[in-house]
């Protein structure tokens, strides 16, 4: 998200940063948001905040510049909320259309919890929140579990709370 908090972008650069580490090694790549990502069944294009690839990039043939990927097998979402509706609504909907996507993580920025959508044997997709510093988000599919402790590492959850002077939120 262009023009995001000081605590979206920890969070994320955290993501990256724990996704990096465990997958070093291993057959599936972590990208971060500069890569688009195009759901071929509705043209969406959007920026996860991050995202795993497990099989070679596969890219949108629209795009000259092979910026916007179009296979990822789990995406990241950083929530605002001025976006909050839309991530969890729309574009969550728009993700589940991605054959290629076993996983969505939709992760707080006021509290450590990520509501983690994943694809089911028969296509279905089941919701689990992960909640607490202690707990774990269990990314079976690329073979590593993602602790909360390292996704909010360094984040005062008071940090991006509006001051009386503010006003209204």
């Amino acid at each position: 998200m262009a023009g995001g908090t000081a605590t979206h972008s920890l969070i994320s650069g955290n993501i990256m940063g724990s996704l990096w580490s465990r997958l070093r090694g291993k057959p599936c790549t972590p990208y971060e948001s500069n890569l688009r990502l195009k759901v071929e069944a509705s043209s969406l294009r959007t920026y996860p905040d991050a995202s795993v690839y497990c099989e070679s990039l596969r890219f949108d043939p629209e795009d000259p510049k092979n910026t916007t990927a179009l296979n990822p097998t789990l995406v990241f979402k950083v929530l605002s909320p001025s976006t909050d509706a839309y991530d969890r609504g729309l574009k969550a909907m728009n993700y589940r259309l991605v054959k290629s996507l076993k996983a969505s993580a939709f992760v707080a920025k006021n509290r450590p919890h990520v509501e983690f959508h994943v694809r089911q044997p028969g296509g279905d997709w089941a919701i689990r929140d992960v909640r607490g510093m202690d707990a774990a988000v269990p990314l079976a599919m690329i073979g590593i579990e993602l602790p909360l402790s390292e996704i909010y590492d360094r984040v005062d959850f008071n940090a991006d709370l509006p001051s009386a002077e503010d006003g209204p939120t």
